[in-house]
């Protein structure tokens, strides 16, 4: 027999970047909230997943800015915008205190296992406590899970991977190091940085040779180098698995031990040929997989390759300039599947597109919201997941202490809501 906890306006689930901001921006709109996370810690990517730098952007005023305040983030400028480098651990526990402060409930080391549905409406989650299985039901229930894993246990129509043959980006556990000699360690942020080595050969093609020569894992032909924001340390982003469905436990497992035997060759092949690297040790790694594409959710729009490439406008705006390139790393190979990361322009995410097809009073936030494969390469970033999650907290509360659902929602009264907030959604 389940435990009944109390009804809440708004819950979000999963307390990642996305469920972090959904939440506390709920809370803020007087919203009764929970967040609901299955691992120990807020930060999803960005803590358990051992991400950094934070990368993306949106127009100023939303908790993307607040984020990065909050973190201390440092700033660095590349071909992939802003890098902002965070202190992982001090994140744990600012992003726990933030949501702390808000007044919203947390649920940690708590699993979502079922969604609770009266006809098309969601009306709540039965989780999995330290006390057992638990009823939570709301008003609103905001899937930030990032799998999309509540919209699917409702029933919601989703996509999945690239559309000519599924497909999915590969999966990644980033570490970092110490130890690194600041005066000539090199950074390299991906394929097409023209960083070269001593002899001017250029970086990236040293590690595609390194890669046909055995000495880099099957996949992995660029070896990322990030800095952080303290001195002898880079963050690595290069392991790579490639093929393993990670919706399935078994994925889930062949993925995690593909990539930890990864990292102590990425580390030999670093001590021995790259510049600063020769007395660097691990330093620590991601406590969770490094998952960019599962399911895309359906919704009553779906964000198109042509938006991201043209910088679409839309009426029902609720994040403006949402801006990364359109980073698909190669699903069948090492790389990127387009050769590089292609361009995108600053566009508009359309509250429609955190709408689930065919579902009431649910709204979709973080990597999962509805779009194509190669838009989803684009808005799957950190930073503008942060504005997604502000924006449907906001809607979802909204709906909830209105008692309408989230579809029949004015959205210029989420609209206005951000604007109070401070966030630009219009061209000024």
């Amino acid at each position: 027999m389940r435990k009944f906890s109390q009804q809440y306006d708004v819950i979000a689930a999963g307390g990642g970047p996305a469920g972090i901001c959904a939440a506390v921006a709920a809370a803020r709109q007087g919203a009764r909230t929970a967040l609901v996370e299955r691992s120990g810690i807020l930060g999803g990517m960005f803590t358990s997943g051992y991400v950094n730098p934070i990368l993306g952007a949106v127009a100023p005023g939303t908790m993307y800015s607040e984020i990065l305040s909050l973190l201390g983030a440092a700033s660095m400028k590349t071909r992939n915008g802003q890098e902002m480098s965070v202190d992982t651990e001090r994140a744990k526990g600012l992003l726990l205190q933030f949501a702390c402060d808000a007044g919203v409930d947390i649920f940690l080391q708590t699993p979502v296992v079922e969604v609770l549905k009266d006809g098309s409406a969601v009306k709540g989650l039965v989780i999995g406590t330290q006390e057992g299985l638990k009823d939570l039901y709301a008003g609103v229930v905001v899937d930030a899970t990032g799998d999309g894993f509540v919209a699917a246990r409702a029933g919601a129509e989703y996509q999945i991977g690239r559309e000519c043959d599924g497909r999915c980006q590969p999966a990644t556990l980033e570490f970092s190091l110490y130890g690194v000699d600041e005066d000539t360690g090199i950074t390299c942020w991906g394929g097409s940085d023209p960083v070269t080595l001593p002899d001017g050969t250029k970086y990236a093609d040293f590690c595609k040779a390194a890669n046909a020569r055995g000495e880099l894992p099957e996949h992995v032909t660029i070896v990322r180098i990030h800095r952080t924001n303290r001195p002898g340390e880079r963050s690595i982003n290069a392991t790579q698995a490639n093929g393993f469905d990670t919706l399935t436990p078994e994925g889930v497992l062949g993925a995690e031990a593909s990539l930890r035997g990864q990292i102590d060759q990425i580390i030999r092949f670093l001590r021995q040929y790259v510049p600063g690297f020769a007395g660097c040790e691990l330093k620590g790694s991601g406590s969770a997989l490094g998952v960019r594409e599962t399911r895309r959710i359906m919704g009553d729009y779906v964000i198109s390759d042509h938006d991201v490439e043209t910088g679409a406008r839309q009426a029902d705006v609720v994040v403006h300039d949402a801006w990364f390139l359109i980073d698909i790393h190669n699903p069948a190979g090492g790389g990127q599947a387009e050769g590089r990361s292609q361009p995108a322009i600053p566009y508009d995410i359309p509250y429609r597109s955190l709408l689930p097809r065919g579902l009431d009073n649910l709204l979709t936030a973080g990597r999962c919201i509805s779009g194509t494969h190669r838009a989803h390469a684009s808005y799957r970033i950190g930073g503008v997941c942060l504005a997604t999650g502000q924006a449907a907290g906001v809607a979802a509360a909204l709906a909830a202490l209105g008692h309408v659902a989230p579809r029949e929602l004015e959205v210029k009264k989420v609209q206005d809501a951000l604007a109070r907030q401070g966030a630009v959604l219009f061209d000024q």
